[in-house]
């Protein structure tokens, strides 16, 4: 799908097709076939070779400098299930005259500039731009970063209750989510750190145009981005030594279960140890006294068994 935006008179108008794309136009590609490929193509000059790197799933971020284009890639955070999360390469082209979006699918972080929610937006200024999707995605970490954190309490509450494999499940995803963010984070930071270090290239200067204010917004954008780092390997730690510690309750429950059962297994034995030498085809006492025997073996049976259970309590298997 491929939508062109542009302000007008402080307004978004997005009912422009590609022919009405002028200057300071932004062009939106959202997994966009060959043929809207070859149209942004011939518009930008950009080859569709590259245009089509930003589609790859596997694509880490990235800047390349070229004479009439910059090509950003970052990673931005995707939503995939209750408990899943994802990333996906958003491929962001700088031209003269145009600012390129590229994408697999729709994404949250475009969203509030595709309804003009964000302020001082305009398509034409184009560094600052790239800045606030860069600042909007390291916000959409944070949120999507709390998100995991609430979750993850509430499956630690279960926990606490009933162990289910549902719930480690739970937290699996979870965690691979965390390790999905944290490189993303960290190569998105990277991305942002070169850029501060291109704004005093000459060569780029027509490419990348940089007020004071768009130095102060890339300065807040990367202190968003350390935040986030920050936040998602604290996270991470905390669902690991969670994760480790419900492992370790688990395999202890376990052991204590066996302990309790060899224990019981112990005490059922003593009296069938018994029993069986009063069995046996041998002279044994009261073998002679026919039933009248019968109440000492038991009394017998049941004063050894109590004597082993005792033992056995004072030594925590029971």
């Amino acid at each position: 799908m491929l939508t062109v935006y542009t302000h007008n008179e402080g307004e978004l108008v997005s009912d422009l097709t590609v022919a009405d794309a002028g200057k300071g136009s932004w062009i939106n590609l959202v997994n966009p076939d060959p043929d809207e490929l070859s149209l942004v193509n011939i518009m930008t000059e950009i080859p569709t070779d590259v245009l089509k790197t930003a589609l790859d799933t596997e694509e880490r971020s990235h800047v390349e400098i070229e004479e009439n284009y910059i090509f950003v890639v970052i990673n931005i955070p995707a939503l995939r299930g209750s408990d899943s999360y994802d990333t996906v390469p958003l491929g962001i082209f700088l031209t003269p005259d145009f600012f390129i979006t590229v994408c697999l699918e729709e994404s949250d972080v475009l969203y509030p500039f595709i309804n003009n929610q964000v302020a001082t937006f305009y398509t034409f200024k184009k560094t600052r731009f790239l800045f606030q999707i860069m600042y909007r995605t390291a916000t959409l970490f944070l949120r999507y970063l709390q998100q995991i954190n609430r979750r993850t309490d509430d499956i630690e509450i279960q926990l606490r209750h009933t162990t289910k494999n549902k719930d480690f499940f739970q937290l699996l995803e979870l965690q691979k989510s965390m390790t999905y963010f944290t490189s993303a984070l960290k190569t998105n930071g990277t991305v942002m750190e070169r850029i501060l270090r291109l704004r005093s290239h000459e060569d780029v200067r027509h490419l990348l145009k940089m007020y004071e204010e768009d130095e102060d917004l890339l300065e807040d954008v990367i202190i968003e981005n350390k935040q986030a780092i920050e936040m998602v390997e604290m996270y991470s730690n905390i669902l690991m030594n969670m994760m480790n510690a419900f492992t370790s309750i688990i395999s202890n429950n376990l052991n204590l279960v066996m302990k309790l059962l060899a224990g019981v297994t112990i005490i059922l034995s003593v009296p069938t140890l018994i029993f069986s030498l009063w069995g046996v085809n041998v002279p044994v006492p009261w073998a002679e006294s026919g039933a009248e025997g019968f109440p000492f073996v038991i009394g017998i049976a049941a004063v050894v068994t109590f004597i082993v259970g005792i033992l056995l309590w004072k030594n925590d298997f029971l």
